[in-house]
């Protein structure tokens, strides 16, 4: 009984510090207007075409529209992330 008491104060222990070794700087949008105190796209509906993907990544060139930056990305890092795609209904 007491090892497993043991076990459960050392993955507490090993949980909480690798929690306090995560950075406060560890930002998902690294370029897209970084001057507003917060980002927030506005895109009317009547001006979708019939297919229209968003960045979802924050690192599209067309940003709030993805470019495919996302597939660089995922190759360098593991990720899975795509666009968010609306399409217009017939």
């Amino acid at each position: 009984m007491s090892y497993i008491l043991i076990a459960g104060v050392v993955v507490l222990v090993v949980v909480a510090y690798m929690l306090g070794k995560r950075s406060t700087n560890d930002h998902v949008n690294s370029c897209v207007d970084k001057h507003k105190p917060k980002v927030v796209s506005t895109v009317n509906i009547e001006d979708l075409s019939d297919a229209t993907a968003f960045c979802r990544c924050w690192k599209s060139g067309k940003f709030p529209y993805c470019d495919g930056s996302h597939n660089k990305h995922n190759k360098g890092c593991g990720d899975n992330v795509g666009p968010l795609l609306l399409n217009r209904r017939s």
